[in-house]
């Protein structure tokens, strides 16, 4: 055969355990969702879908391997995404204090760009593409085609994973945005939510270099 779909039912479990813990994706998913509702949830995804896909690219033809022989490279790609993550933070929480004394749509239309860095700059999935996807390779006799189908299962999980999540964000975004209090606030937590995150990497990278 030339691919092997049997080995789906795993592979898909495999991906879930490595979706459930929060990282830059789901974080930046949350915090479009609360901040400005489904429309923007929706953009981000396609986004992060976009990112994901150019490493599962990478990983079909190859040069994911370089990245996985330079740690360095990675590292570099992390501290990247930590700034880019506190970036966020600022613009989102200066953005709601731009809302506390009127409308505000800085962040609106640049979604699907900003879900596209995010994702890019998560080396931790092209690792997840370079470890895992081989080990599925089943009883394919193409293996190129098999990895193009593994990476394409994943990307589509993510997308339906953290779209949904992005989505019921934005439940709570479209119940409260008529209130102007509570829409800064919903901001005020998605500046957070970043922050922290970008924190957490920082820790990450920090703590490796420390105890290696």
């Amino acid at each position: 055969m030339m691919v092997d779909v049997g080995v789906l039912p795993a592979f898909v479990a495999v991906i879930l355990l490595f979706l459930l813990p929060p990282g830059p994706d789901m974080a930046y998913m949350l915090a479009v969702g609360l901040e400005s509702g489904r429309r923007s949830a929706l953009k981000a995804i396609l986004g992060i879908g976009t990112g994901m896909s150019v490493y599962a690219a990478t990983v079909v033809i190859g040069v994911g391997k370089i990245a996985q022989s330079y740690p360095l490279l990675l590292d570099a790609v992390k501290v990247f995404g930590a700034a880019y993550l506190l970036w966020l933070a600022y613009i989102t929480i200066r953005n709601a204090r731009r809302m506390a004394r009127g409308p505000s749509r800085a962040l609106t239309d640049r979604h699907y760009l900003r879900g596209v860095l995010v994702s890019l700059t998560n080396p931790k999935v092209i690792l997840f593409f370079l470890s895992v996807l081989p080990l599925f390779m089943g009883d394919a006799q193409n293996a190129g085609l098999q990895l193009a189908m593994l990476g394409a299962v994943n990307v589509l999980m993510e997308v339906l994973v953290y779209g949904t999540i992005g989505m019921l964000a934005g439940v709570f975004h479209s119940r409260f945005r008529s209130s102007e209090c509570a829409g800064v606030l919903l901001s005020y937590i998605s500046g957070a939510v970043y922050g922290v995150l970008a924190g957490v990497v920082i820790v990450e990278v920090m703590a490796r270099f420390i105890f290696t």
